[in-house]
């Protein structure tokens, strides 16, 4: 090998290692956040009893078992929902309701109930109109138990069909949450 190329040799290896720099490696946008607690808040128009529905994992997936809560609800009411997701394992608990707001684009709730007759509405928007469901209306009929299951959806595709009317089929995207509660209807 001449000494050309040997030089050249030594540049072209010199430039590769450069180009491995760890600086280089990009910055993963939007890591998943740790959620501990889940506040499904509920109070009845028109007034009555405010129901709390709780999810309580302080030690995050896979330690161990949360602690779950539902509540009664009152036959043929409307009440109006709110949502808080906290990250409890910091002191103080980081507030991940106020990323969701921030990011609102790229998340939605959705609202699954096993009694046909409860149903969960959507009241906020995104910015560019499609649903978010940090705020919602839950409505009841008759009476009876079931469970309702809240799933928050990271990057859901919110122009796919039934997506905007809180059908999940079709949403794609990642679960940062779900969380099933017990209720009954009174």
């Amino acid at each position: 090998m001449n000494l050309k190329n040997l030089l050249l040799l030594a540049l072209l290896v010199s430039v590769s290692f450069v180009a491995c720099n760890d600086d280089d490696d990009p910055e993963i946008p939007n890591e998943e956040e740790l959620i501990t607690t889940v506040t499904y808040t509920l109070v009845p128009n028109g007034g009555g009893t405010t129901v709390v529905f709780n999810f309580s994992d302080p030690d995050g997936d896979g330690g161990e078992a949360p602690v779950i809560t539902g509540g009664s609800l009152e036959a043929n009411k409307t009440y109006a929902g709110s949502l808080v997701l906290l990250n409890e394992s910091e002191s103080p608990a980081e507030d991940i309701t106020e990323e969701i707001k921030e990011e609102d684009a790229e998340h939605q709730f959705f609202f699954t109930s096993t009694k046909a007759d409860v149903s969960v509405s959507y009241v906020d928007l995104d910015g560019d109109g499609n649903p978010l469901g940090l705020s919602s209306t839950l409505t009841t009929q008759s009476a009876g138990s079931g469970n309702l299951t809240i799933i928050l959806r990271h990057e859901p595709d919110k122009n796919a069909a039934g997506v905007s009317a809180g059908d999940i089929t079709n949403a794609g995207g990642e679960t940062d949450i779900e969380v099933t509660f017990p209720f009954d209807v009174q």
